[in-house]
């Protein structure tokens, strides 16, 4: 058997974009990972922060809070999304992504999740770019609410770590304050990071949003036999400008 097979590849702005999977020894399974260049991007080794990000930002909505709007940033494996479709009160989510090929490869069942992804009426798949939709005005997108509930964003490694020089701006207070104008009264804005909750950027977070939490995800990492982090930032209850 070949350990390392090429599902899909694809030129793209940022570079050559590829899903592959293989099988891993030290889990007995097969991975699907996500390569940009030489970069590794996501694998569903590692989905545990992943849900976590949807769990705890739904989590933190009040809980008279239902018919919930929800929209994701970054589709990726799909992990995000579906753990948001668990929850009950989600009316409708929408999962942008700026990479055709990443929605492409969901509607044609490439990945664990896709069927079930795609399956599901709540979900819609949106090609576009998030971080231009946040500078935007509300409603400006005719397949996205004119404004949701939640926000739940994996794109970036870290707030400091972007893919892309033009995803910088969202984490400063005026990307953040850009990005609530998106939110209904109440809304959770959550984020996950590669590396622990950062105070920095808490405490940009707390000058636009009233709550403001920072979760460490430990998760197995059967590559190194050991535990692992990521992050997890919670805001919620935009502040009056």
């Amino acid at each position: 058997m070949h350990r390392f097979e090429e599902l899909a590849w694809v030129d793209t702005e940022m570079g050559e974009l590829t899903l592959r999977r293989r099988h891993e020894p030290s889990v007995g399974a097969e991975v699907f990972e996500v390569k940009l260049g030489d970069e590794y991007l996501m694998s569903s080794l590692f989905t545990v922060a992943e849900e976590e990000l949807s769990r705890l930002g739904l989590a933190a909505l009040a809980p008279e809070m239902h018919d919930l709007d929800v929209l994701v940033g970054g589709l990726g494996l799909g992990y995000t999304a579906i753990a948001a479709l668990r929850d009950d009160r989600v009316r409708s989510l929408a999962v942008v992504d700026a990479l055709p090929a990443v929605i492409a490869w969901h509607h044609a069942g490439l990945l664990p999740v896709s069927p079930s992804l795609i399956a599901d009426p709540r979900t819609s798949l949106v090609h576009a770019d998030f971080f231009a939709l946040m500078r935007g005005e509300p409603g400006a997108h005719a397949e996205l609410p004119e404004k949701v509930h939640a926000i739940l964003l994996d794109v970036d490694h870290t707030p400091s770590f972007p893919l892309d020089v033009s995803h910088t701006s969202l984490y400063t207070v005026d990307g953040l304050r850009s990005l609530a104008r998106h939110l209904h009264p109440g809304g959770v804005f959550a984020l996950w990071s590669d590396d622990e909750p950062d105070e920095a950027f808490l405490t940009v977070l707390q000058v636009v949003f009233s709550h403001v939490e920072g979760h460490t995800v430990p998760f197995a990492n059967p590559i190194t036999q050991g535990v692992s982090t990521n992050g997890v930032y919670v805001a919620r209850n935009v502040r009056p400008v």
